[in-house]
């Protein structure tokens, strides 16, 4: 269960900032997940709420690249909810069960080159905080620095994403696959 109350209505937030609460069901069409949390701090839940529809709905990089980096954030810090949210997408979009199943469990096994180069360099930064010279240079051949500094704003995106509900233990949402942890 929640350790804050989770903020689902307009009427659980001031007045003042029923445009915060608008806006983000209008990106997203619903107030779910890490956002019921940030809601009990509207401004931050609104400039998170925009940078993340960068993130996630209009920035260029390929959404499988995204989903990717997400789901090696929500296994890196065990952010069960992230996890969740993301199996279903990566599955949707075609990732293999053999690649989500080697992120699950913390091994690069019988995950496709271009995944791995997304995967490795997601963990080398959550790691280490630091990615080597020849695994930048992948991405940054790969991407161009566009899509090197998007990629990077992803992992940090959903690192935000996974600390805030870890620290509130917000639990998977039903149905949604659960990480082991």
């Amino acid at each position: 269960m929640a350790r804050l109350p989770a903020i689902t209505g307009k009427d659980q937030v001031a007045a003042k900032d029923h445009a915060i609460f608008d806006s983000i069901v209008a990106s997203r069409g619903a107030v779910q997940g890490p956002f019921t949390m940030f809601l009990n701090s509207p401004e931050l839940a609104g400039r998170v709420a925009h940078l993340g529809a960068y993130v996630r709905f209009e920035g260029s990089l390929d959404m499988r690249v995204r989903v990717l980096a997400a789901m090696t954030v929500a296994r890196e810090f065990e952010a069960v909810y992230v996890w969740g949210a993301q199996t279903g997408g990566a599955r949707r979009l075609g990732v293999p069960e053999a690649t989500i199943t080697a992120i699950r469990e913390n091994h690069s096994a019988g995950i496709a080159p271009e995944d791995a180069e997304i995967v490795e360099f997601t963990r080398a930064l959550l790691r280490r905080h630091r990615v080597d010279e020849a695994s930048f240079k992948k991405i940054q051949s790969r991407f161009g620095n566009d899509g090197l500094i998007q990629l990077t704003g992803a992992i940090g995106y959903y690192s935000l994403l996974a600390i805030t509900v870890n620290a509130c233990e917000l639990e998977a949402a039903s149905g949604a696959e659960t990480l082991k942890v």
